[in-house]
């Protein structure tokens, strides 16, 4: 059986305890049944973990007692993920996969498509919603980076504002999209190492508009073809991190 993780962020970083918050108490000692003795990883979603056991099974204050701390090493790369709002709860699927991928950064866009509109205070109830499916994502994987969620911005200010990227890419169904392959070896022939921090920019239903497209390759964003069959957003999300992992890991 796999050691239950917990998440905390304690006020040291050499606690000999910690105390988790009453939810993080709940989910490990009513929903997961981690009894007195058992092992706890507690991580930060920085990288840091502290291994422990459970000395206090409280519902609402549960104990650990801290054996030894340890930092995980971060992937060598970045990515991050500027995502079109989809519909339903498409969002909180797409934030589960992307933490379980790896995704350092998620940024949840308004397109001109998008057919979800937030107010200041849905939005961040929605952030919210989101950094929770993040958290179970990376319990349930055993992540121990939380990835930085921001809050809901235009596609079009997140394109002209993405800058710092060694590549920056756009899923698209437009003749003459370029295979990942494609665009990673010309970049590693002309730098002479592979990308460190790329952008991978998913549409909404429909896509984006002519206009956003043609803004994006004026940022700077390469249309990177995910296959000749048209794929729902959440799909291409997942798919396009998970193929750019594949070969970032293994360049």
């Amino acid at each position: 059986m796999p050691d239950f993780r917990a998440f905390c962020a304690p006020p040291t970083a050499e606690p000999s305890e910690l105390t988790l918050s009453p939810e993080e108490s709940h989910h490990l000692v009513v929903v997961n049944r981690a009894r007195l003795g058992d092992t706890v990883v507690a991580f930060d979603g920085r990288g840091t973990e502290w291994i422990c056991e459970l000395a206090g099974d409280r519902k609402n204050a549960a104990v650990l007692k801290v054996r030894f701390r340890q930092k995980a090493r971060p992937l060598a790369f970045e990515i991050t993920l500027g995502q079109a709002l989809p519909k339903g709860p498409a969002m909180d699927a797409i934030v589960r996969k992307a933490t379980e991928i790896g995704a350092a950064h998620i940024a949840p866009l308004e397109s001109e498509r998008t057919q979800v509109h937030l107010d200041e205070g849905r939005s961040d109830k929605k952030i919210e919603k989101w950094q929770t499916a993040a958290l179970e994502a990376a319990k349930q994987c055993g992540n121990p980076f939380l990835p930085d969620i921001a809050p809901v911005q235009s596609a079009s200010a997140f394109m002209e504002a993405a800058r710092g990227y060694d590549l920056k890419l756009i899923a698209s169904l437009q003749p003459g999209a370029k295979s990942l392959k494609t665009v990673l070896a010309a970049f590693q022939a002309a730098s002479g190492r592979p990308p460190k921090k790329v952008v991978w920019l998913v549409g909404p239903e429909g896509d984006f508009t002519p206009a956003e497209l043609s803004l994006a390759k004026s940022s700077g964003f390469e249309p990177i073809t995910l296959g000749p069959l048209v794929l729902r957003c959440e799909t291409a999300a997942i798919y396009a991190l998970s193929v750019l992992s594949y070969e970032l890991q293994n360049s």
